[in-house]
């Protein structure tokens, strides 16, 4: 019988122990990336999420265990040469005052420069295709604390993208974000991934924003362990839910994409009424008038 050999994923970690001083965020923690997926890292508050992403990132060094990119340790790669091959777009960043969109951009070609390679034409064209990718080019001569929040953010992405990275590490890309400019930033990321190829692991805290747009998803215990990793059809159930976030609550198709979406289940005070009694209506009865 022959078997059928699966590509090692580019971007994996084995056996990671992560903590900060000497408290353990994670433990025995090991994952793999796939390729050209977009993954979604999510957990409770304070379970290692962001952890796991520096640690993948090489932001954070691991108390053991080992993170491998391209088949070798991560620790292995000069930083200059980690930032050609990953992207990442902190959890927070703070832009230099007065600092213009297209000066913010270009230095997301810092990794591609040197003693003997100045800025050149390739590093203009990666610039301004970064900067329409994210519709933000027409932006490129404004001051970036002149902007709102969600075109900051695309801003940001687009320094992210002039790396010329195929691997984009995002920590909670749509914090501060209202749900309209949330909705903006995941649909470019999917966007990004779908037709650009790139491989896209981002750490998010909705749950249904997660399965909609993930393609394969980490979910992560408190404590800093794995629940779950897998499609979203085939990870998230009620039942783990329950479990890992503590949370009551039924999964029903997304009426837009198909994608697993999670309603909590409401208390009773707020359960409909058993029209012939006045009683909450019981599962049964729902069950009926569905």
């Amino acid at each position: 019988m022959t078997g059928t050999n699966t590509p090692t994923p580019r971007l994996r970690a084995e056996d990671l122990t992560l903590s900060y001083d000497r408290r353990t965020v994670a433990d025995h923690l090991g994952v793999a990336i796939p390729d050209r997926s977009f993954t979604v890292i999510i957990g409770p508050n304070a379970c290692g999420k962001s952890t796991l992403l520096k640690a993948l990132a090489r932001m954070l060094k691991p108390r053991a265990g080992q993170v491998y990119l391209d088949g070798a340790a991560l620790s292995s790669y000069r930083s200059r040469e980690v930032a050609r091959r990953i992207g990442l777009l902190p959890q927070t960043s703070t832009a230099p005052g007065g600092i213009t969109v297209g000066d913010l951009v270009a230095r997301g070609r810092y990794p591609h420069q040197g003693m003997l390679r100045q800025w050149s034409a390739e590093d203009e064209t990666a610039v301004v295709e970064a900067m329409r990718q994210t519709g933000v080019l027409e932006l490129a001569d404004r001051p970036v604390d002149d902007l709102s929040g969600g075109q900051r953010q695309r801003v940001w992405l687009s320094m992210v993208l002039a790396q010329q990275t195929s691997l984009l590490l995002l920590d909670e890309p749509t914090t501060f974000l209202d749900i309209a400019h949330q909705v903006d930033v995941l649909d470019l990321c999917a966007e990004l991934h779908a037709r650009k190829g790139h491989t896209v692991v981002a750490v998010l805290h909705d749950l249904n924003q997660a399965c909609r747009y993930a393609t394969h998803l980490i979910v992560m215990r408190p404590g800093g362990t794995i629940a779950a990793q897998g499609a979203p059809a085939d990870v998230m159930t009620a039942d783990l839910v329950e479990d890992v976030f503590g949370l009551p609550c039924r999964i029903i198709d997304d009426p837009e994409t198909g994608t697993p979406l999670m309603v909590p289940v409401a208390p009773k005070r707020f359960a409909p009424e058993d029209p012939e009694g006045g009683a909450p209506a019981t599962d049964a009865v729902m069950a009926e008038r569905r």
